[in-house]
């Protein structure tokens, strides 16, 4: 699910894949429902795409929002994704303990919360399904 959902630069909020054309995607907002163009030129990345560092290794954002709706009990953020720089590590250390401290910087942490609640709000609740799908295709 999170490979369809895109976010594109300069633009607030996060987006759901329409259809394609030759040189651009028509992209639909999960905030509004309005349906824009996101040209060749902008920069567009899929969350399905996205990883959190850790000390070790990289964790995919769909096992990390799956860590932060176990947290919140499939409900919106406690933290507010404004709230002060440490408050925010602090939260991330609850939800993923070995996040590289020197590579996640709070602004990383306040998008992630965003997009959490966003996501939340359209009622994209599985985040993991994919990946599940994929481990499957692959046996």
């Amino acid at each position: 699910m999170l490979k369809e959902i895109l976010s594109v630069a300069g633009k607030p909020g996060l987006f759901k894949l329409v259809s394609q054309g030759k040189n651009m995607l028509v992209v639909e907002s999960l905030t509004d429902g309005k349906r824009i163009p996101a040209y060749t030129k902008d920069k567009v990345v899929s969350l399905g795409d996205i990883a959190i560092f850790t000390e070790t290794e990289e964790i995919p954002l769909g096992q990390v929002l799956e860590s932060v709706k176990t947290k919140e009990n499939g409900a919106v953020c406690s933290v507010d994704s404004k709230a002060d720089n440490d408050i925010l590590r602090k939260y991330m250390a609850e939800i993923l303990p070995e996040y590289d401290r020197d590579r996640v910087y709070p602004s990383d942490i306040r998008k992630l919360i965003s997009w959490y609640n966003i996501l939340i709000s359209a009622q994209i609740t599985d985040f993991l399904a994919e990946e599940k799908e994929q481990v499957a295709a692959a046996e």
